[in-house]
């Protein structure tokens, strides 16, 4: 399994940004995986938000985030970002950094039991 640190998470108003990173390190490189960032608010169920290739050539989104959240990844720097564009309350939840352990694989999954390693997630707050 890898290591995976998120940051970046706060408490902002509607309509404001935010930046989430995640930051990797384990013995199996960063660039053989396709990563994820899931959201959990309380009483909620874990859900994907969206999430990027090995080599970032694909990218998925869910619908409550497509065309507001960005993900990109930086296999130098073994990261993944997800960028966070017009925040509405909705969007409160502490957001989580995932693996998928599949190898070199051109999908992206949605289910948190199809990933291996996480985070310990990253707060954020969107007020009215």
């Amino acid at each position: 399994q890898a290591q995976l640190v998120e940051s970046g998470g706060g408490i902002v108003q509607a309509g404001d940004s935010l930046t989430l990173s995640c930051a990797y390190s384990g013995r199996s490189p960063f660039t053989n995986y396709a990563m994820a960032w899931f959201r959990q608010a309380p009483g909620k169920e874990r859900g994907v938000v969206a999430g990027v290739t090995w080599n970032g050539a694909i990218t998925s989104y869910a619908d409550s985030a497509k065309d507001r959240f960005t993900i990109t990844r930086d296999n130098v720097k073994n990261t993944v970002t997800l960028q966070m564009d017009s925040l509405i309350p909705e969007d409160s939840a502490l957001y989580y950094c995932a693996r998928d352990p599949r190898v070199l694989v051109n999908q992206i999954r949605t289910s948190p039991m199809q990933y291996d390693s996480w985070g310990q997630g990253t707060p954020v707050t969107v007020s009215s």
